[in-house]
Parts: structure tokens; C-alpha cells; sequence
């Protein structure tokens, strides 16, 4: 048995389906299986219970799982010493980034690490903020980026930082003359939101309980950009973070206007799995996501 043995059964008994685990793997669905097979005629038993429905292990299975897991912690611990021995900063790093995220706060991050470490290979996926947590949990990738970071027993999540949410309006519109804007002023408006189960739009919905508004959105899209598309053609405003919106406002094809008095944040974390070994350039990675940028980020091209 080799160690990929170990990693490819690991990751299919974590995501409890042959595809996702070759895909984790690079390798066929067929070969999963093959090698799930590989591994009970070495060990000369059943791991998989495959009398049922859903995905199970035996209790062989299991044990076998549990060792392997220690087995695979020992051994990325044992590259990860071995390379801060001789000071090797390299590998890959693949992320699992929600849109707004990867598209508008990311990039100048990405930059300056791959200035400082250019024998680093990052990789970045879009998804929505709850198959980034699954992503995380079923080892498909090392970092994952998500706003309103919720508590998950097997995640660990690092404060990335913070943004500010503001409202957006066609440059036209009545409210776009103002400085501040009270949520209260939003009533009667025709509002567009994020879809239900997206965390930025949970936490609109939550200040306009804590305002005590009634506002239905009447549109609903499951990303920033068609966001702010549909307030460009001026289909109504909405609620977005800041840092999605500075290419418009410095256009001027958006009104950005800020909250009056209190502030509404909009927090944003790096999730890995508990208990991963980090790499010295996945350790390197999160020292630049920990760095404030704002003041002066690097240029993007």
C-alpha cells in the first residue's frame, strides 16, 4: 500500500461519493473504486457495506479510515517539516472563494503572494458561501473565503477583515443626492437582495428586523455582479459591501452612499479544516491575507 492509497480511501469515505473523491484526486471514478477494492483484498476484508444505500463503512472500514487519517497527518507533517528545514517556500494552494470575495477583494492578495513566493501555484474556485464549507470539510481544498463566518465543530476560521455594507443607486435617483442614508429612508423602494440562504443578504434581513422595516425585495440573484447590473439599469437599490462596488463608484455608473451613524460590517474569514497541517506557503498565504492592503494595494492588471 502507498500513501495515495491511504489519501484517495480517506477522501471518499469524507465525501462519501466515488465521483467527488476522483475528482479530489484527479483520477477516474473507476479507479476510486479500484482502489477501494485494492485495499480489501490487501487487507483481506470488507470496508465498504455496500449492502446499503447510502455510503457506510464496516467497522473494519472505520479502523482502517482512522489510520489512515493519522497516517496521512504524519506524513504532511513530516513534508511540511522537512521543507521549513530548507527553508522551501513552494506547492500549491487551491482556495474555494465565495464571488464577491474572489472577484473583488482577493486579487490584490493574490498578487503580492505570488510577487513574494512565484514558485507557488494558486488555484481559485467560485461557489457559494455553503459548498465552500463543504469544499473545506471534504479536503477539496486547503483555504477556503466566506463573509458572516458561521461556527462549524470541524472548521477553523481566521478573521480575514472587515468590510462595510452601503447602499447603491442609479445616479439618478432621488436618494442618490444623499450624504448618509437612514435605513428607515428605504421603505417604499423597490429593494434587490441577494438570494434567501446567502449570508450578506441574512444580515440585510437582520438589519431591517433591527430597524423594524418591512421590505421585500422585489428581485432576487444569487450574486453581486447581476446585483449591481440590475441597479445600473436602475430596477431599484440595494445593499452591497463597499469593496464590490469601487470600480462603479469611481466610474460614477453607481451612487454609493454610506449609513448614517452606525456602521454595518460585513466580516470576512479564512476557513481551513481543524487539525491540517499547513505547509510553509500555506502558512505564508494566510501571514498576506493578515495584511492591510487598503492603504496601498498593489496595481492589477
Amino acid at each position: 500500500m502507498q500513501i495515495e492509497n491511504f489519501k484517495i480511501f480517506a477522501d471518499l469515505v469524507e465525501t462519501k461519493s466515488f465521483s467527488k473523491s476522483a475528482k479530489i484526486n484527479g483520477i477516474t471514478q473507476s479507479a476510486v473504486s479500484q482502489q477501494a477494492r485494492a485495499m480489501e483484498r490487501h487487507f483481506k476484508t470488507l470496508l465498504i457495506d455496500r449492502s446499503q444505500k447510502q455510503f457506510q463503512l464496516t467497522r473494519e472500514g472505520q479502523r482502517v479510515y482512522d489510520a489512515s487519517k493519522e497516517m496521512l497527518h504524519q506524513y504532511e507533517k513530516l513534508l511540511s517539516e522537512l521543507q521549513e528545514m530548507k527553508k522551501v517556500i513552494s506547492g500549491t494552494i487551491r482556495i474555494s472563494t465565495i464571488y464577491s470575495i474572489g472577484l473583488h477583494e482577493l486579487p490584490p492578495y493574490i498578487k503580492r503572494f505570488l510577487q513574494d513566493f512565484p514558485s507557488v501555484n494558486v488555484r481559485v474556485e467560485y461557489r457559494r458561501s455553503n459548498l465552500v464549507y463543504e469544499d473545506i470539510l471534504h479536503n477539496s481544498v486547503d483555504f477556503g473565503l466566506v463573509a458572516f463566518p458561521v461556527k462549524v465543530r470541524q472548521i477553523e476560521a481566521v478573521a480575514f477583515r472587515n468590510d462595510r455594507l452601503v447602499l447603491i443607486t442609479h445616479p439618478s435617483h432621488a436618494l442618490a443626492k444623499n450624504t448618509f442614508i437612514d435605513p428607515s429612508e428605504l421603505v417604499g423602494q423597490k429593494f434587490i437582495g441577494f438570494d434567501p440562504d446567502i449570508p450578506t443578504r441574512k444580515a440585510v434581513d437582520q438589519i431591517f428586523r433591527d430597524h423594524k422595516l418591512e421590505i421585500e425585495p422585489v428581485m432576487e440573484f444569487d450574486n453581486i455582479e447581476t446585483v449591481k447590473r440590475a441597479v445600473e439599469i436602475d430596477h431599484g437599490i440595494a445593499i452591497v459591501p463597499h469593496a464590490t462596488v469601487h470600480q462603479e463608484e469611481r466610474v460614477g455608473s453607481l451612487a454609493v452612499i454610506p449609513f448614517h451613524g452606525k456602521e454595518f460590517s460585513r466580516p470576512l474569514a479564512i476557513l481551513h479544516r481543524k487539525g491540517r497541517v499547513l505547509t510553509p506557503a500555506m502558512k505564508k498565504f494566510i501571514d498576506i491575507l493578515s495584511m492591510d492592503l487598503s492603504t496601498k494595494p498593489p496595481e492589477t492588471t
